[in-house]
């Protein structure tokens, strides 16, 4: 049975751990999940500011408010190249005017909607007035479409016209509460479209987009984003939360079901403890009780007089034991103390202990000393069978846990509202960890509960009884020293 419940603790414990395990794979997926859901909306954030930015660059290049005005010409040229092979070739022709002298405007202000729309016509119709012509012609052979090639074209035109800068998306981005580094970058060859690169670490994730402003350039803005935990953490809330306490559910049922089976198997542990101990007590009254009958039998045995009245004293001397040790199962079923009916008389304490210890059988293999100092005249007034029921645990307490000496000593006092009886020994002594527990039912000392044979019902008993009479019970104990157990009953 034992082996039995081990291998289910050695399970129920690798149950926990593999719950646990499988529960941060599951967190750990989430977690990624929830990084690549923001990155998307991170990456479609930039792209937007992107696009944004561009409009601003394209209504910034189309003002005509300075000195010289920039004015591109495209064209996308079709060619086969000597293996048959389809060649496509991007040709952007850039002229730079000064717009006051074709306008004739001699200060520095900008130009009203006529002025522009006649300037624009100047352009292009005359292209000899410009002062300085650039002719740019670029393989665009590897774009996938004719109008990914005239963007390009567009994109360079806005780029001469208005050149991208690192502090002109910087400030869009930060509208948008997103912190990032940028870096202009040239590539070694043509990016059509843009980049990303996903994080590669849960510790510190960083999420760079890689996007291209002026292809035909070959020039692109790299921006590289850190992703905040507080944000991730947030959109998982109720997720973590969810999990957190479906775990903390599960680990509390195994956690209780090991305590439960562990409860189980000490009630057991308890059961054979306790009708082996039944057993035991019930045997030496039961012998004595046969052994008499056995002598009342014996009609010569009979005829002495004093062997009769002797016979009949161990009879009644054994009945009263087993009517105590019935009385004591009886009383320790009760889960109150006023449950336990009382019989209340005023007695001689000193006589009841001189009775009490004559009665005690002590170990032939030990040497006990009893001192009673209880005064001659002191007066208790309590059930004097339950009051011999408490002394007699006590007293066989300190003969069970005690070394091959001891010296037991009762005394008793009279305090302001009652009476005060103390048993004191030089045995063992109690632990600091067992103090606070040697009260409870069935519990029994670390130190010395697996050599000594008992239920651990005893000191339970007598707390029981000593709260019957409305008193209190107490120990003062060092380890190795001895201990002193205090009643104090109300008078």
């Amino acid at each position: 049975m034992e082996k039995k419940i081990k291998t289910l603790y050695i399970l129920s414990i690798a149950a926990i751990l593999a719950f646990l395990a499988m529960q941060g794979y599951w967190l750990y997926g989430r977690y990624e999940y929830t990084l690549q859901e923001y990155e998307k909306r991170m990456e479609s954030v930039i792209e937007r500011t992107l696009t944004e930015y561009n409009k601003v660059r394209v209504s910034y290049s189309t003002k005509f408010d300075g000195v010289t005005t920039v004015h591109s010409l495209n064209n996308l040229n079709m060619d086969v190249d000597s293996m048959g092979r389809q060649k496509r070739t991007a040709t952007i022709t850039t002229r730079v005017y000064n717009a006051n002298e074709l306008l004739g405007i001699k200060e520095k202000r900008e130009f009203t909607k006529e002025e522009r729309e006649k300037l624009s016509a100047m352009i292009v119709a005359d292209s000899i007035a410009a002062t300085d012509t650039q002719k740019t012609s670029v393989d665009v052979t590897s774009a996938s479409s004719d109008g990914m090639a005239w963007n390009a074209m567009k994109n360079f035109e806005i780029e001469v016209q208005s050149p991208f800068s690192i502090e002109g998306i910087d400030s869009l981005l930060r509208k948008e509460n997103i912190d990032a580094a940028i870096a202009l970058v040239v590539t070694d060859s043509i990016m059509w479209k843009r980049s990303v690169v996903p994080h590669n670490s849960i510790i510190k994730p960083l999420f760079t987009m890689l996007v291209p402003y002026s292809e035909l350039e070959r020039k692109s803005v790299e921006i590289t984003c850190r992703i905040p935990y507080s944000e991730v953490v947030g959109e998982m809330g109720m997720t973590l939360i969810l999990a957190f306490i479906l775990s903390l559910f599960l680990i509390l049922c195994l956690v209780w079901q090991i305590k439960t089976i562990a409860k189980l198997t000490r009630l057991d542990k308890i059961r054979n403890s306790f009708i082996t101990t039944m057993i035991h007590e019930l045997k030496r009254p039961i012998s004595t009780l046969k052994m008499c009958v056995s002598g009342i039998e014996n009609g010569k045995l009979m005829e002495d007089l004093q062997l009769r009245h002797e016979l009949i004293g161990e009879i009644r001397v054994a009945l009263d034991n087993l009517s105590a040790y019935f009385s004591k199962l009886r009383d320790i079923t009760f889960n109150n103390a006023e449950q336990i009916p009382l019989s209340v008389t005023t007695f001689k304490l000193r006589g009841l202990v001189d009775e009490l210890l004559q009665s005690i059988v002590t170990p032939s293999t030990k040497s006990v000393a009893f001192e009673n100092n209880v005064p001659e005249e002191f007066t208790v007034s309590a059930d004097s069978s339950h009051f011999m029921n408490i002394l007699t645990n006590l007293i066989e307490n300190a003969i069970k846990y005690s070394g091959d000496s001891v010296t037991i000593r009762i005394s008793a006092i009279t305090t302001a509202d009652g009476c005060s009886i103390s048993v004191t020994d030089n045995g063992d002594g109690i632990s600091v960890a067992d103090k606070g527990k040697i009260f409870n039912r069935f519990y029994r000392g670390k130190a010395k509960g697996g050599d000594i044979p008992g239920m651990g019902l005893g000191l339970a008993y007598v707390r029981l009884l000593v709260e019957a009479h409305g008193g209190v019970v107490t120990v003062e104990s060092d380890e190795g020293v001895g201990s002193t157990f205090t009643i104090n009953i109300p008078q």
